[in-house]
This record gives C-alpha cells, structure tokens and sequence, in this order.
C-alpha cells in the first residue's frame, strides 16, 4: 500500500508553521513515512485558497488540520491511510 500524501501548507515568519513543523515530522517519523512542506509565498492561487487558515495540513489532498496540527488525530489518519490499526 502507498505512503499517503502529507503536506504541509506554510508561509513565511509564521510561528504556528514552526510548530505545525515538528508536530507533522514527530507522527511522520514514528510511521516511517515521510511530508512535504508547500510554502504559499510564492503560490497566489494557494495564499488565496487558504489565506488566514495557514499552517494547513492535506492529507491525500484533503484538508485535516488548520493552525494547530492534532498529533493524535493525525497518527490515527495516517494509521487508516497505511490500513494500519488506528
């Protein structure tokens, strides 16, 4: 089975993408799979998709998270995405 598709949507001198950061690369890590970060800087289309909700988690290309990443929640997405035991 694939790895699903993590992203992270970040912007510049944001504090909460910091965080955001290391809660997505803690869960990642502990699966074995890995994330990419997709800033908004330089993307119009993606600041005005998800202005002031960033950072923004996608997982398979659907939004799970917004400000603050939910470790649990993503560890149980994650898990069902892998057809793992959540």
């Amino acid at each position: 089975m694939p790895s699903p598709d993590v992203v992270l949507i970040t912007k510049a001198n944001c504090h909460l993408c910091s965080a955001a950061r290391d809660a997505v690369d803690r869960v990642t890590k502990s699966l074995g799979i890995g994330w990419r970060e997709q800033p908004v800087d330089d993307d119009a289309e993606l600041r005005e998709r998800f202005a002031e909700e960033i950072p923004v988690l996608l997982v398979d290309g659907v939004q799970r998270d917004f400000w603050k990443i939910d470790e649990t929640r993503l560890e149980r997405t994650l898990r069902r995405a892998l057809g793992q035991q959540a």
